[in-house]
């Protein structure tokens, strides 16, 4: 398995751990917002391992956003909610559906 797909499902469920309505808001209140800190590098660091080996990135950057925009209270918790299920569909991504492509074509998405 490789490590982008481990690093996206992992970020993916404490993205969806931190969508609980209560829950996720007193876990992030009680960090002291650090808890978005953190998520903010561990997007950092899958968006840089899923470049590095060509796998589609959109939920990294969508996690970045949402580190960003997430202490706004009910924006944060639909962002969590998205963000955590586009790493989870990225994580899943078939690339079987890119067989057919060439090394050169790929690169490109």
């Amino acid at each position: 398995m490789k490590i982008s797909k481990i690093l996206l499902l992992v970020s993916g469920v404490l993205e969806l751990l931190l969508a609980i309505p209560v829950l996720g808001g007193w876990f992030v209140l009680a960090t002291g917002w650090g808890a978005l800190g953190f998520m903010f590098l561990l997007h950092l660091v899958t968006l840089i391992f899923a470049a590095r080996e060509r796998v589609p990135f959109y939920g990294p950057i969508a996690g970045l956003v949402t580190s960003v925009l997430a202490w706004i209270p009910f924006l944060g918790w639909f962002l969590h909610l998205a963000s955590g299920i586009a790493l989870i569909v990225n994580a899943f991504y078939d690339q079987s559906r890119s067989a057919g492509r060439t090394e050169q074509q790929r690169r490109f998405y």
